[in-house]
């Protein structure tokens, strides 16, 4: 496993807030967890070793909401979520580790900044398929390439006004599945090996946020 003390100064507290976000509370602070990791590692190596940490808190909070989902707004997403995931994992083999990082800046801070710049209101029109498949889609490619996906499906799932609890539980779900499926790509990218899964289990008891 990693030893640099340099790397768990930045590590331990990107988990805590990944943990914070997935808890429900400080839902944009998540997208923070890999650009702050990669302070000290690549991102691939930071979205790697998150990867065991987002198995276990996708479970625990599916298990919490699980008999909460619309099920006809999860049907919807996830296809686009699913072909974000295409894209990002395309992307992650072609370009090189600094574009790859300049790409997961620019997405944090823009989709950290969406809600202070352009805050929903309470008569807004419910946004169209359009805009959700667009959303959807770039949150699948965010998640696979920094999981930071939360933000972009906000920015559509918010403006519904979907009931609190169903909304915790549709996009449980929506997360369960879409982090479930980049494990197959990122063992083909050569992501996942013992020194990524041994630093996870060092980090797992600060991910309780």
């Amino acid at each position: 496993m990693i030893t640099e003390p340099f790397f768990y100064l930045v590590a331990i507290p990107a988990v805590f807030l990944l943990g914070l976000s997935k808890s429900g509370f400080g839902a944009g602070f998540g997208s923070l967890g890999v650009p702050l990791m990669a302070l000290a590692v690549t991102v691939p190596e930071a979205a790697a070793i998150f990867m065991p940490l987002l198995f276990v808190m996708d479970v625990l909070t599916l298990k919490a909401f699980r008999k909460e989902l619309d099920w006809a707004l999860f049907r919807f997403m996830l296809p686009w979520g699913l072909l974000g995931i295409c894209v990002g994992a395309v992307l992650f083999k072609t370009l090189d580790s600094h574009t790859v990082a300049g790409v997961v800046g620019v997405f944090a801070w823009v989709f950290l900044a969406q809600r202070k710049l352009f805050p929903p209101h309470a008569d807004a029109p419910p946004p169209g398929k359009l805009w959700g498949a667009l959303m959807t889609t770039t949150s699948g490619f965010t998640s696979f390439v920094s999981h930071s996906g939360g933000p972009p499906v906000n920015a559509y799932v918010i403006p519904l006004k979907l009931v609190p609890t169903v909304f915790t539980g549709t996009l449980a779900a929506f997360f369960f599945v879409i982090n479930l499926s980049k494990w197959l790509p990122y063992a083909w990218l050569g992501l996942l090996d013992m020194r990524n899964f041994a630093t996870s289990l060092a980090l797992m008891p600060y991910g309780r946020g």
